[in-house]
């Protein structure tokens, strides 16, 4: 990420505006590629830094990240061929049973994944995997709402990134399991809507082994200088495909030894 950045300053301002003002009306945007390109990483996260710090400005708090496009079966579904990274602030987070109010995500699509809940910094060292698997004090099952402030999830790698990684929400289980009690790599998942089976997975899904996942994110998130820090939560990636939600839904995913996690989006 040290390449300089091919978009102007004031397309970087125009595309942070346009994604902004999609989430404060809640009506969708066109994509920004056309201001920073289709293709343009470092572009595309500065983008997205603009968009963090315009909520935190307004008091959101930052409490973790969420590592985006790991399973290669959403890869094929966004039509991109490697992970991203967004970030996570407090007010996306419930936990299960909670209602989700319907409409705080745009375009809501729902993916099982693991959460790490970290117990050390991730900033210097080799961040191996190793390393990583003590930085970590426990798992929970989780449910990722993704959403997306551009219309129709017509999105390139750089519209996604730029759009925080596509975040909304997400639920936390409620089981806490220790990282020497289940290897997160042999997971399975298995997540309903309304008690229909509609995706399946893997940990082995997720870049491998999602701890693969949390040890990429690390390396990143050093060097953009914001390395991740003890008490903070990662979602690791999809451990299969997401699925779109509607008002009234209940979502519940299932993932053998961290247990499940499930909730209501909004009501019918």
């Amino acid at each position: 990420m040290a390449n300089p950045l091919l978009a102007p300053e004031a397309q970087l301002d125009a595309a942070a505006d346009r994604l902004l003002d999609a989430a404060r009306t809640g009506v969708p945007c066109a994509p920004v590629r056309d201001l920073i390109g289709p293709d343009d990483v470092h572009a595309a996260y500065a983008v997205q830094q603009r968009l963090v710090a315009a909520r935190v400005a307004s008091g959101a708090r930052v409490v973790g990240r969420k590592i985006g496009l790991t399973s290669a079966a959403v890869q094929v579904q966004l039509g991109v061929d490697q992970p991203d990274f967004g970030v996570l602030l407090h007010d996306m987070e419930h936990h299960g049973g909670d209602v989700v109010p319907a409409g705080s995500v745009l375009q809501p699509r729902a993916e099982a994944e693991i959460a790490f809940v970290l117990g050390e910094d991730l900033e210097v060292g080799a961040l191996d995997l190793p390393q990583v698997r003590r930085a970590v004090d426990h798992a929970v099952a989780a449910i990722e709402i993704c959403g997306s402030r551009v219309a129709g999830w017509d999105i390139s790698f750089a519209d996604t990134v730029a759009d925080n990684a596509s975040s909304g929400a997400y639920v936390l289980g409620p089981e806490r399991v220790r990282l020497d009690a289940f290897e997160p790599r042999e997971v399975v998942m298995s997540m309903t809507i309304d008690g229909e089976l509609v995706s399946e997975g893997s940990g082995a899904a997720c870049l491998g082994d999602p701890l693969a996942a949390l040890g990429w994110l690390a390396r990143q998130a050093r060097e953009l200088g914001d390395p991740l820090r003890a008490g903070q939560v990662v979602l690791s990636g999809a451990l299969g495909p997401m699925r779109p939600i509607e008002p009234g839904h209940r979502v519940r995913a299932t993932v053998t030894g961290l247990g499940s996690v499930s909730f209501t989006y909004g009501e019918q």
